[in-house]
């Protein structure tokens, strides 16, 4: 196995290449988590993977809660499945929480705080409510509860990690949050290797080929518990090394064969891209200056045969999207008719037409 082939392993494996899935739901629960705060952008990472679907059907699929959004694993939002989400809240959510300490002393933001603010959360979101997070800020400062210096995304972060709320149908263009319980009823918890088995198995079979390194920092665990967690899953997976590098994949898993050639415009913070550690395999050190900002922004990019190319935005018209490429190296006739194709099915999904400019060499 080469750099090359992982690159292409990994677009199979993440369900970009082909899918096996047909409903959203099945493919975030696939995936495990999927990184979501650019929520608009997040919506189109399950849309290429799921060809000829659409945004609304995503935001339907969310609006019934067969897929929650909210805060868990590093922690960043994130697309979860319903089954999931219980079990992987109990998991890294003690963690989060200790890593938030010195920042809660500075906000003077206390447990007998959070304890207050979660159960005016609570009250306001019952019998079926769902809130903005202006409606329920105002609820707290009702409590005298201050909010401001960022103290509100705190306590609503925390309330996440309680499992006390979750991310709630859309108004109009607002989102919202509702109780956690009212929306995915209780799961039976599962023991803390069961859970840890459970997030390994997942990640290395929906993200693989990837190292320990990668899935410490997909997870947010521990190194210790990482390195269990793996421990209990080696029966199911195989590994291969390359410069050094131990990349595991499931036992089931074969190099492809070389295919024609595929192009994919990838939204920002795709899990192509952020979910590992070492992103050698698809972007080298000059794209990954261009694709990834000094404080730790990703941008859109366009993948042609697992390698990144370029950058992509979209700009939003009452009519149609207008595509705009900024590309990292010259590209050949077939490789901007990929690149035409990918823009169409971005505005297939966005049920608008598609206009591509700025598309230089």
């Amino acid at each position: 196995m080469k750099l090359t082939d992982i690159a292409n392993i990994r677009l199979l494996s993440q369900q970009i290449e082909s899918t096996k899935f047909k409903a959203a739901k099945d493919l975030v629960k696939w995936m495990g988590a999927m990184q979501a705060q650019d929520y608009y952008m997040a919506k189109w990472a399950i849309g290429v993977r799921l060809p000829g679907s659409t945004e609304r059907q995503i935001q339907t699929a969310i609006d019934k809660g067969q897929i929650i959004r909210t805060h868990l694993l590093r922690p960043t939002w994130h697309f979860v499945s319903p089954e999931d989400i219980y079990w992987m809240l109990e998991l890294t959510a003690p963690q989060i929480k200790a890593s938030s300490k010195s920042r809660d002393k500075q906000l003077e933001l206390t447990e007998k705080i959070y304890t207050k603010s979660n159960s005016i959360i609570q009250k306001a979101l019952r019998d079926g409510k769902h809130l903005t997070r202006e409606e329920l800020m105002a609820e707290l400062a009702k409590a005298k509860i201050a909010t401001d210096n960022n103290r509100s995304s705190h306590l609503l972060l925390r309330a996440e990690l309680e499992a006390i709320i979750c991310s709630g149908a859309a108004k109009g263009k607002n989102r919202t949050y509702a109780l956690l319980e009212n929306v995915v009823p209780e799961t039976t918890p599962l023991s803390k290797d069961e859970a840890l088995s459970k997030l390994a198995k997942k990640y290395f079979s929906s993200h693989c080929p990837a190292t320990l390194q990668d899935f410490i920092w997909w997870s947010g665990l521990s190194v210790v518990n990482a390195k269990h967690a793996l421990e209990i899953i080696k029966p199911d997976f195989i590994s291969e090394t390359i410069n050094s590098q131990t990349f595991w994949l499931t036992n089931s898993f074969s190099i492809p064969a070389t295919a024609g050639k595929s192009c994919y415009l990838l939204p920002a913070y795709d899990e192509f891209m952020i979910s590992y550690k070492d992103r050698n395999a698809s972007l080298n050190f000059e794209g990954q200056k261009k694709s990834i900002s000094i404080n730790g922004i990703f941008n859109p990019i366009i993948v042609i045969n697992g390698q990144v190319t370029g950058l992509w935005k979209r700009i939003i018209k009452s009519d149609r999207v207008i595509v705009e490429t900024e590309f990292f190296r010259a590209h050949n006739k077939t490789e901007l008719n990929l690149i035409k194709k990918a823009s169409v099915l971005f505005g297939h999904f966005l049920e608008k037409k598609i206009e591509i400019s700025h598309m230089t060499n």
